[in-house]
């Protein structure tokens, strides 16, 4: 079994940052690929980023210049640092993690993390 586990939400000002942690535990030697996804009531969810063990990105376009993605491999962990956070941000962020790529970018990766809400106030 795999399971992951976000950490580092909370409430934060517009204009502020926070990082985000997703750490992996269990078997997982096949996860070759993980992912950020958010989620608000009246929105589907929606990925944020991507990476593969070949460092291989995937950002979606209206984040990429706020968001980056990077991964620890020592500590299994994998990181979204977000800069400039706007009220419109506010969500609960999700993990995914798979052994394609492919598969975590369409949201259809094996496994989920629990979620970590963001809520940022203006």
């Amino acid at each position: 079994q795999v399971q992951l586990v976000e950490s580092g939400g909370g409430l934060v000002q517009a204009g502020g940052s926070l990082r985000l942690s997703c750490t992996a535990s269990g078997s997982i030697l096949g996860i070759n690929a993980m992912g950020w996804f958010r989620q608000t009531p009246g929105k589907p969810r929606e990925l944020l980023a991507a990476i593969n063990s070949r460092n291989i990105t995937i950002y979606y376009e209206l984040v990429k210049d706020r968001f980056t993605i990077s991964r620890d491999n020592a500590k299994s962990t994998v990181y979204l640092q977000m800069n400039s956070l706007k009220a419109e941000d506010t969500a609960v962020y999700y993990c995914n993690a798979d052994p394609s790529l492919t598969r975590v970018r369409t949201g259809n990766g094996n496994y989920w993390g629990q979620g970590t809400l963001v809520t940022v106030s203006s």
